[in-house]
């Protein structure tokens, strides 16, 4: 036979073989290419990536303390003022029209409060007015001037003899009189008017002799010769 048959070439030869490792080798350069240029982007290992924390501006420090004045929430008595009233706060003259003046004098004791009887001509032992008026306020020591109905009733002189001036006027005052001293407050009482036991009124006033009174009695030695 004249035409001879020429072979078939078989594909899958030697040159597909190194068509397809040269593309394996094309995927695989293409990927480290991809890998290496990634990381060069992100700026390499060292380099911390982007985040909302890096660009959120940093936290404001807290405010450093100064001299400025304080709000007004803070309590008024945390900034010392220059004036101090004198007054207790609350002390009034207290409601004593209608009470028996005794107790009214107590109460005004008890508030640290003077006081001065003024008795009237009338009949009962009730305040009828006061000066200053009740609920005035007042400080300690104030006199208040107290009118009462009636007029003074009796009391009984306390004795008082041989006490200290002043123990002897604490005594006398708590029973509605009122000391005298002709000769000096110093020493014992060694004399007074009216006597113990006497009767008196209210505001009236006993006189107390104190100190020792100077010796009387003549020396014991001979009488001078002429």
């Amino acid at each position: 036979m004249t035409d001879e048959q020429q072979p078939v070439r078989d594909e899958t030869g030697p040159d597909r073989t190194r068509l397809l490792v040269g593309g394996g080798l094309a995927a695989v350069l293409l990927a480290v290419i991809g890998a290496s240029g990634g990381w060069i982007l992100a700026g390499g290992p060292d380099r911390p990536t982007a985040s909302s924390e890096a660009v959120s501006p940093p936290a404001a420090p807290p405010p450093v303390p100064t001299g400025a004045a304080p709000t007004t929430d803070r309590p008024g008595e945390d900034r010392p003022t220059g004036t101090r009233s004198r007054t207790p706060a609350g002390l009034t003259v207290p409601e004593l029209v209608g009470t028996d003046f005794e107790r009214a004098r107590q109460q005004l004791r008890d508030r640290r409060l003077g006081w001065r009887l003024v008795f009237g001509s009338g009949s009962g032992r009730a305040v009828e007015r006061t000066s200053p008026r009740p609920g005035t306020p007042v400080k300690r020591g104030v006199t208040v001037t107290v009118w009462v109905a009636g007029p003074a009733p009796e009391v009984t002189v306390p004795d008082v003899g041989g006490e200290s001036c002043s123990d002897a006027a604490d005594d006398l005052v708590e029973a509605g009189l009122y000391p005298r001293y002709p000769a000096g407050r110093q020493g014992p009482v060694s004399g007074q008017d009216p006597v113990a036991g006497g009767t008196a009124h209210w505001n009236d006033q006993v006189s107390l002799t104190c100190g020792n009174e100077p010796s009387s009695t003549p020396s014991d030695g001979p009488p001078p010769t002429p």
